[in-house]
């Protein structure tokens, strides 16, 4: 993983708040923690229902007295921007939209403009500006890297208004601060985590002809999950804990690590 090289990352956009509120407003919505946004580094986090269910997640930073929050593209950009603005009543904050953005990945040497990717050290650093003088791997060779690191990819893998921050394993990517205070699902997300109510979650899987995204995995007449993203042999799947064993007997094998740990 030692390699200089960089990738361009698809349906990217990019949420621009700039006010004299603009910390204290999104204090009060987001999983993590606004206050640890510092020059040159950005906070992952995801907005959620008021029932702890997953809308968005994006990366935060900033930069001239604006936060910018680098999120999914396109409509995805649309609905996070027009949420932010249901939330918006009296803040002092002024919210704008660009629905697609160049973003890039980078990966052995550090950019400027940059800024590490807060999920998992292996993941490089992230830009808004294309690196010069490094060599350009498609994106599957970044995908693939994500998924064998066990890090979902937005919406790819977790389903607006239904997935969970602790079926996801977003508090291992870190996207949750449980002492930051109140933000909207934080009171479900709180009690899954610390109660370990959670009966499924997405692990890696390899093998030929993975499943389509959506399709249930079925083995032995039950369904014990379903497939989420995935690029060559490798892939995202929601499997219930307690059928792990049962993924081997229809071709497959966990990379998770994190099977133990359920």
């Amino acid at each position: 993983m030692n390699d200089i090289f960089h990738t361009k990352l698809p349906d990217r956009g990019l949420i621009h708040i700039e006010g004299p509120d603009r910390h204290d407003f999104l204090q009060s919505l987001v999983t993590n923690d606004v206050r640890a946004i510092s020059p040159g580094s950005a906070v992952y986090a995801c907005l959620l229902t008021a029932q702890g269910k997953f809308l968005h997640d994006f990366f935060m930073s900033e930069i001239n007295g604006a936060i910018l929050l680098e999120c999914e593209g396109d409509q995805r950009a649309q609905d996070l921007y027009k949420r932010l603005n249901m939330y918006r009543l009296r803040a002092d904050v002024q919210i704008s939209v660009e629905d697609n953005v160049p973003v890039y990945a980078v990966f052995g040497k550090a950019p400027a403009p940059g800024y590490p990717d807060p999920r998992h050290p292996d993941m490089g650093y992230r830009s808004f500006e294309k690196p010069e003088g490094i060599s350009e791997k498609p994106f599957e060779v970044w995908d693939q890297r994500r998924i064998r690191l066990h890090i979902p990819d937005g919406s790819r893998d977790l389903i607006p208004e239904k997935s969970t921050m602790d079926e996801s394993r977003m508090d291992t990517l870190s996207a949750i601060d449980y002492d930051k205070g109140c933000y909207i699902g934080q009171e479900l997300t709180a009690r899954m985590h610390y109660r370990g109510l959670g009966k499924k979650h997405l692990y890696t899987i390899e093998g030929n002809a993975l499943p389509a995204p959506g399709t249930a995995i079925e083995a032995e007449s039950k369904t014990i999950g379903e497939m989420r993203s995935s690029s060559g042999n490798v892939g995202l799947a929601l499997l219930k804990n307690s059928e792990i064993a049962l993924i081997e007997r229809v071709g497959y094998k966990v990379l998770s690590n994190l099977k133990e740990q359920t």
